[in-house]
């Protein structure tokens, strides 16, 4: 049986690579643009990211399709080529809003449906043959190399846009967001091609509806609680995404740059907390899962309340390692919590895999839209009214932390400790 060969996965990695750069544009620099250079209220480019996260609820279905049909380079491809459109668009939105909010707002609006799309059919596709296609010796190793590719492209591409983004114009954005996307396009379409075709990965036929085979797995009493904690641990760890970036640059006094800079070494943190937990977990064998899950979030909950307490010091304090502190708990639990997904999917009935990772991708996509709106709804809220910047977002923080300690005690509760050192690491936007 041909599997999946280390170039083969590297490959893989590389599309990764290529998710993470479109879609961290879209998600902290554009959000910041809008909030701070347009003055807009938080919550519009909240409602954008929400909406991008909400298409992507149609992932059990990108699942299921890859458990039943296969063909899934066309999808890989076709879905890069939408979100790479998209992420283009919305950089044109945030031009177009300057002046003419209806238009402007109309633009992005399609931008980001086209994002969610593009992600959801590109990124579950790309999933599902990782998954089914990968010897099970190599697979910890597999998923390990590919997520931390993503998370690597994520973090270059927000460190170099943001050293090329000085002095920001329109026309620079659109520049720099133009080669981005294409050159993700190019690189997804060299690297994905031909894979497919030379693993056997055949879908095993399944004569049943969509909604039949998503009722057979929320029966899964497994799958169901895990669902619930992927839901509220993700929505902690999306609280911030929209508000991190306007955090520093109306409290701390960053440029667009140095904020777009500073996404780039929160995700170099998320990059160092999965190797530690790669390091620890597979080579050493020190802790479970759950152990790292529960330190993560723990971890996360006091980085928060410590950049919460910078806000009140004045723009000289150092908020950057804090970031990157938040960052290595982060990537900590992210790696460990996923590993546990990757291990629960080949539970239950045979040949769901797929839908089980697109069942949690849908809840995970839910989580981080409704997370990052609900934190922009509340700084705006607060500012609204006679709350100081630092004291709004500070609150906000503070919350997220909350969150993350009942998310370390569900975790607790909900993962197994004995079955939780399987460490099979899966990717996932």
């Amino acid at each position: 049986m041909r599997t999946l060969s280390w170039t083969d996965i590297v490959r893989i990695g590389l599309v990764q690579m290529c998710l993470g750069a479109i879609v961290v544009l879209t998600t902290s620099t554009l959000n910041r643009l809008m909030v701070v250079e347009l003055a807009l209220p938080a919550v519009i480019p909240g409602f954008l990211v929400a909406l991008h996260y909400g298409i992507q609820i149609t992932r059990p279905n990108w699942g299921f399709r890859s458990d039943t049909q296969g063909n899934r380079t066309a999808f890989i491809i076709g879905g890069m080529g939408v979100l790479a459109l998209g992420g283009l668009m919305a950089a044109f939105g945030v031009q177009v809003l300057e002046t003419r909010y209806g238009p402007g707002l109309a633009i992005s609006i399609l931008a980001y449906a086209m994002i969610g799309i593009g992600v959801g059919a590109s990124g579950t596709s790309l999933l599902a043959l990782l998954a089914t296609a990968t010897a099970p010796a190599r697979r910890a190793a597999a998923a390990t190399i590919t997520w931390l590719m993503m998370i690597a492209g994520i973090a270059i591409t927000a460190g170099t846009v943001g050293a090329f983004l000085d002095p920001y114009t329109h026309a620079l954005l659109l520049k720099i967001v133009a080669v981005v996307t294409g050159g993700a396009v190019l690189l997804t379409t060299l690297a994905i091609w031909g894979i497919e075709r030379s693993v056997d990965c055949s879908p095993v036929p399944q004569d049943m509806p969509f909604s039949h085979g998503i009722r057979e797995i929320w029966a899964e009493r497994k799958a169901r609680h895990f669902t619930a904690f992927v839901f509220l641990s993700m929505t902690a760890y999306f609280m911030q995404e929209l508000i991190l970036e306007p955090y520093s640059g109306l409290v701390f006094g960053f440029t667009p740059g140095q904020s777009t800079s500073l996404a780039g070494a929160q995700n170099g943190g998320v990059f160092l907390g999965m190797v530690l937990v790669g390091i620890a977990a597979t080579g050493l064998r020190i802790g479970s899962l759950r152990f790292w899950v529960v330190s993560g979030c723990l971890g996360s909950a006091v980085m928060l309340t410590v950049i919460a307490a910078l806000g009140q010091l004045g723009p000289e304090a150092p908020l950057v390692p804090a970031v990157v502190g938040l960052g290595v708990f982060n990537g900590m639990f992210a790696v460990a919590a996923i590993g546990s997904m990757m291990a629960l999917a080949g539970e239950g009935r045979e040949s769901r895999e797929g839908t089980r990772m697109g069942l949690w991708g849908a809840a995970q996509a839910m989580a981080a839209g409704f997370g990052g709106l609900a934190g922009a709804a509340a700084v705006d809220a607060m500012r609204a009214g006679v709350t100081s910047d630092a004291d709004a977002f500070g609150t906000v923080f503070v919350a997220e932390a909350a969150l993350f300690v009942i998310a370390a005690a569900m975790a607790v509760q909900v993962m197994d400790r004995r079955g939780s050192r399987t460490t099979e690491l899966v990717p996932g936007e």
